[in-house]
């Protein structure tokens, strides 16, 4: 029997829409749409333009209408942290603030100073310390009196806020409110306490559901506006980390991951949270996973370093394409000439890529890189070193041996990064599938119509559905790559 799911995957630069097909153990995928959106500067601050969001979902399902498919169902997974204020009357009152707003750079520290200790709220939430957590958010908003905040009814993070606006039903899915640092995993609710610092009513936040649970269906007015009969809404894994772990092809546990895009996330499933003394030093994040799992985990600066940099290279009529950057990587003479620690805070929103990079290698006492050539590989070889750095911390924390990395996502198609990556960690890279997010967003809606019936059941289907790539390290160069992770250790963080 054939069943057909609409997943809306939004990431922090673009969006899409996606059919998929579930018919005899293989799931099938047709894009839709894509669509760009920007952050909206305005004033001081920095936006998402959540209308226009909106608006796309619409457009998808007014699409499927148009072509006389009626999905099964319709589900929204989108990046972290950032949240809508509803007001009284049950609409938005502002567009969210984009988490690489600057109000929330020095909050962190504020926080723990006025209000709770860090090694306490890394006690109630497991959460790596970022300066963008909601947390944050909520208390620099707070702080600056935002008239948003002081108006709320309800937050909503962003996948169950749009799916609200589908449906008319208030939800907070888990895995999405764990990215928050609100969230306790081990009484899996909004921690009270930290509410109470920010000065915020326990009900707030509407009530907690887990992912693969119908919300709802399309609202009278939403299904005349597109034409779309009034199809379930399901809350799917809500963070599209974890709707992309939840697709990982693993046959067993022994595997870590690297989802790999404008973020790295590199992390290992576990059945309970790891919380301890020793995760709070080393900043791992427990995030909530599918089917009672938590991802253990760290957060990386990923491809956004070199998205930025080819950002300013088109302004100044360069070539942008990977192909050529790659190749222009490979004829650097020195490869591992210079090296910069990508989650440096001065990577994290600069005026220029560029300039940070080189300023950074300058002031470390490194070779200055200046060609597309050379900041391309100083990039790529950095990332890979990070990578190995968290992964050795990964193994110390680890339950199980860690056999193999797989890397998901759009960065799983990097073979130059998947080959160092390999090579510097010395174990195995399964790269695939590129469309891990939307996959684990349509599985998880075949969970929630009974298709499938668990996570080891979604995970055999999409392994029988996707071409993946091998990477054995080469054995090459192993003296050259520990002498370079030995730099990179000494570098300022």
């Amino acid at each position: 029997m054939k069943h057909q799911f609409l997943a809306v995957d939004l990431g922090a630069t673009s969006g899409r829409t996606v059919l998929g097909t579930v018919t005899d153990d293989v799931v099938t995928m047709k894009e839709l749409t894509r669509f760009g959106h920007d952050i909206v500067s305005m004033g001081n601050h920095r936006y998402w333009d959540f209308p226009h969001l909106y608006n796309e979902i619409e457009s998808a399902l007014s699409l499927l209408a148009s072509q006389g498919i009626t999905p099964t169902s319709i589900g929204i997974d989108t990046w972290g942290v950032d949240i809508v204020c509803f007001g009284d009357d049950g609409l938005p009152l502002a567009n969210p603030f984009s988490y690489r707003d600057p109000h929330t750079a020095d909050e962190p520290a504020r926080f723990f100073r006025d209000c709770l200790p860090s090694e306490h709220v890394y006690d109630l939430t497991g959460i790596q310390v970022m300066n963008f957590n909601t947390l944050f958010q909520l208390s620099a908003m707070k702080r600056d009196g935002n008239s948003a905040l002081n108006a709320a009814r309800r937050i909503m993070f962003l996948p169950d806020a749009l799916s609200y606006l589908l449906c008319g039903i208030e939800v907070t899915e888990y895995t999405i409110a764990s990215t928050s640092q609100l969230l306790n995993p081990t009484t899996r609710r909004i921690e009270p306490a930290l509410l109470s610092a920010l000065g915020l009513q326990p009900d707030i936040f509407p009530p907690l559901i887990m992912p693969a649970t119908v919300i709802g269906r399309l609202t009278p007015a939403v299904s005349h506006r597109t034409g779309m009969a009034q199809i379930p809404v399901i809350s799917v894994a809500g963070h599209d980390t974890a709707s992309a772990v939840a697709a990982i092809p693993a046959t067993d546990e022994s595997f870590a991951y690297l989802s790999s895009g404008t973020w790295s996330l590199m992390g290992i499933e576990v059945p309970q949270p790891i919380i301890n003394d020793d995760s709070c030093v080393a900043n791992f994040t427990n995030e909530g996973g599918v089917d009672g799992t938590t991802r253990f985990l760290k957060n990386i600066c990923g491809m956004w370093l070199l998205e930025s940099c080819r950002n300013e290279w088109e302004k100044e009529g360069l070539p942008t394409d990977f192909d050529t950057l790659f190749t222009l990587s490979d004829r650097v003479t020195d490869p591992m000439r210079s090296i910069i620690f990508p989650d440096a805070a001065e990577f994290g929103s600069p005026v220029s890529m560029l300039d940070a990079i080189r300023t950074y290698c300058r002031e470390s006492g490194q070779p200055v890189p200046e060609t597309q050539g050379e900041i391309t590989r100083c990039i790529l070889v950095s990332l890979a070193l990070r990578y190995r750095q968290v992964m050795e911390m990964l193994k110390r924390f680890a339950p199980f041996p860690i056999k193999r990395l797989h890397i998901i996502g759009g960065g799983s198609r990097n073979e130059r990064l998947n080959r160092m990556t390999a090579d510097v960690l010395r174990m195995p890279v399964v790269a695939g599938p590129v469309e891990c997010t939307a996959l684990g967003n349509v599985m998880l809606q075949a969970k929630a119509a009974g298709v499938v019936s668990n996570l080891e059941r979604m995970r055999a289907v999409i392994r029988k559905s996707v071409e993946l790539k091998e990477f054995q390290p080469s054995g090459e160069n192993n003296e050259l790559w520990d002498e370079a992770y030995a730099r990179f250790l000494t570098l300022p963080k």
